[in-house]
């Protein structure tokens, strides 16, 4: 990875070589959960691979999945009313790539906004192309034992579009003000952070003021190899969770390079990431934090038609490294080479559409390994084998009901996972974990339910099962906080470690969302969440009962089963 001059002087004859190298694209999609389950559960109903672009690393691209709308709408697949809509839905917010009409608004307001029912305003043309859309967030709700009650605003502006239908681009900036249910706020004032946020400010007395912004500009090298350059998030598998990286922690500066050739996909990603953020009387400063370096390399290639498997490997350094910036070399080998102590992980990742409607799906990703001691029996506790997996199931239209989605899943990581003897190492960003929010010395079950009763009606049922070993106060370490220094304030010797050591608690919750879509891309919102966490060190369980409404404008829903 180079360091921070070198890595701008690279930035900058990338950028200056790109007229002459770049091709037709289009930016990319921000992840949300709801919107891609539309499009994803199609793939599986198929019982095959897609062929157009593989959904193992998000967020996809948008002529990419205009392609494959297109190709969705010559196949049975699309069968009820439900099905239309979905697909309607999604090829008018991407309507610039899509080949078939997509209509124009009836009736424009002020004849020049909403011409289009996904954009506020737009300008489209050979040389130029631009979205404009408004981002509101209104939410208010009642939490029992709860002295303010949860809310939050959230308002912004999201931007998108092309110059020459080569270099395209997206950003979205968003200012809000938020108080919390009591496990969210318990989460920020325990980490000092807001869950996938970075700085924030107080905001009366129990809230919340933060401001966030991300965006990517992304170009083609050649017809198979694709650049982009943002600030955002990224996602790996196909999961609720993921061990490889996830989208809970705050957004970050990266680099990022796909080369698809045939059935494989190489995934290049560099970023840089805050190590750790300084406070004053218990909230961030306005100084400069310590920064550190984070590179991920991961293949993914079809096996077949219905089986595709990536293998990743990833690598966490304090001190920036050229090296790592080499896209095909494996980063175990030049950590060796170098005599670092970086921090070096991999595994791999896989999906199987073995039957039309079902899928299988997984992750391992290891962090340490003794072969004498994963393998034996009286190793299998050692502190030295530390690993994240994970096993799913998808079944769309369950017992052929139509529009009616299960997802099941199951989530482990061993104690200490995740963590690193040296400090600013950790897979973490911003004071928040990379990949689990419970980061790691858990197991965790989840099952959701989604159906769509009717075209605009969305309900979504999701029932988690956690237990979890806590660490009783800042010294002690248990192996759970990924912020912790692995080496320090554990009470056990190198064996003798099992999941739930510590504090054992154990959390159930469920949560019931209904979401409305009044206008394109406009919901209402109705949610109802019960929560109840169980401790050693609790007198009597602590349970919540939280409700809540929102109106939602171009927004992803938040949620917060952790």
């Amino acid at each position: 990875m180079p360091k921070p001059r070198l890595l701008k002087s690279l930035l900058l004859i990338f950028l200056l070589s790109l007229p002459v190298l770049v091709k037709a694209q289009g930016s990319y999609v921000p992840f949300d959960r709801d919107y891609y389950h539309r499009f994803e559960r199609y793939e599986i109903l198929q019982a095959g691979n897609n062929g157009i672009f593989m959904t193992g690393f998000k967020p996809v691209r948008r002529d990419l999945l205009s392609k494959y709308l297109d190709s969705l709408a010559k196949t049975d697949v699309i069968r009820t009313r439900s099905d239309q809509f979905n697909l309607d839905y999604l090829s008018q917010d991407n309507w610039e790539f899509i080949e078939r009409e997509t209509p124009e608004s009836k009736k424009p307001f002020l004849k020049s906004l909403y011409r289009r029912p996904g954009d506020f305003a737009h300008y489209y043309s050979e040389e130029f192309d631009i979205h404009l859309s408004p981002v509101i967030y209104l939410n208010g709700g009642f939490e029992s034992d709860n002295d303010q009650n949860p809310n939050r605003l959230t308002r912004g502006v999201a931007v998108r579009g092309a110059i020459d239908k080569k270099v395209s681009f997206f950003t979205q900036f968003t200012s809000s003000e938020a108080f919390f249910p009591t496990w969210v706020k318990d989460f920020a004032e325990y980490n000092g952070a807001v869950p996938g946020e970075a700085f924030w400010k107080e905001y009366q007395t129990d809230g919340y003021s933060y401001f966030s912004a991300q965006g990517h500009v992304n170009f083609h090298f050649t017809k198979n190899i694709q650049a982009q350059i943002g600030h955002d998030r990224n996602f790996v598998g196909e999961g609720y969770r993921s061990f490889i990286l996830s989208d809970f922690s705050t957004p970050y500066m990266f680099v990022k390079l796909n080369t698809k050739v045939w059935k494989f996909q190489l995934t290049n990603l560099w970023t840089q990431m805050t190590a750790d953020v300084f406070y004053d009387r218990g909230r961030p400063t306005d100084g400069r934090y310590p920064q550190k370096w984070f590179s991920l390399h991961r293949l993914g290639f079809d096996v077949g038609k219905k089986l595709n498997i990536g293998f990743f490997e990833s690598v966490m350094t304090d001190q920036a490294n050229f090296n790592y910036f080499n896209p095909i070399i494996f980063f175990r080998w030049v950590e060796q080479s170098l005599g670092t102590p970086d921090k070096v992980m991999l595994g791999t990742d896989a999906k199987w559409n073995f039957l039309p409607g079902m899928q299988l799906y997984g992750q391992f990703a290891l962090d340490e390994f003794v072969f004498n001691e994963f393998f034996g029996i009286d190793g299998k506790k050692s502190k030295r084998n530390k690993y994240g997996v994970q096993a799913g199931f998808k079944y769309i239209n369950v017992f052929k009901i139509s529009n009616l989605d299960l997802q099941l899943e199951f989530n482990s990581a061993r104690p200490y996972t995740f963590q690193e003897k040296q400090d600013y190492q950790s897979y973490s960003n911003w004071r928040n974990p990379l990949t689990h929010p419970r980061g790691a010395n858990f197991r965790e079950f989840l099952s959701v339910i989604r159906y769509q009763p009717i075209p605009k009606l969305n309900l979504t049922l999701l029932g988690m099962y956690q237990l979890y070993g806590a660490d009783p106060d800042a010294e002690t370490n248990w192996g759970g906080d990924v912020l912790k220094n692995r080496l320090e304030g554990s009470p056990t010797g190198l064996f003798d470690n099992f999941i739930g050591q510590g504090i054992e608690n154990q959390v159930v919750q469920a949560n019931l969302n209904a979401s409305y879509m009044l206008k394109h891309n406009f919901f209402i919102d109705a949610g109802a969440t019960y929560r109840r966490r169980t401790a050693e060190d609790l007198d009597a369980p602590a349970s919540s009962n939280y409700i809540q409404l929102a109106l939602r404008w171009n927004f992803v829903r938040p949620d917060y089963n952790f």
